[in-house]
């Protein structure tokens, strides 16, 4: 017989995606109560950065590899923080581990967004 393993609502059940994309907006709550502004901004993950306006070399070159990036407002679209799931997994081994790169990701992006440094976004930053 053929099936999933755990019905839906069992955490084993979530996909990696799923996971990701929770502890994102785990970091993003956390943050919303000292900044409340977050809401007007838009959080999204994206599996890879783009390469976009890129030839196909830029692939294969020696640069680093961005976890985040920002887009700010314009033409009526909200501005926008994206955490890039893959390059974070790959740097991480563990939920744990996971939790905190993903929020410095974050704090990191809103940072800039809001042109703060990222101890001023979160107090906490770079303790753990």
């Amino acid at each position: 017989m053929r099936g999933p393993i755990a019905p839906p609502q069992v955490p084993l059940a979530a996909s990696r995606a799923e996971v990701f994309a929770d502890l994102v907006q785990d970091s993003v709550e956390r943050l919303e109560r000292r900044w409340p502004q977050l809401a007007d901004i838009d959080f999204l993950v994206l599996e890879v950065p783009r390469l976009e306006g890129r030839g196909d070399q830029a692939a294969w070159t020696d640069d680093v590899v961005p976890l985040g990036g920002v887009m700010p407002a314009r033409d009526g679209r909200r501005a926008r923080v994206v955490v890039y799931r893959r390059p974070v997994e790959i740097r991480t081994k563990g939920r744990d581990e996971r939790a905190a790169l993903v929020h410095e990701v974050v704090v990191e992006q809103v940072a800039e967004l809001l042109g703060l440094t990222p101890e001023t976004v979160d107090p906490r930053y770079g303790e753990d």
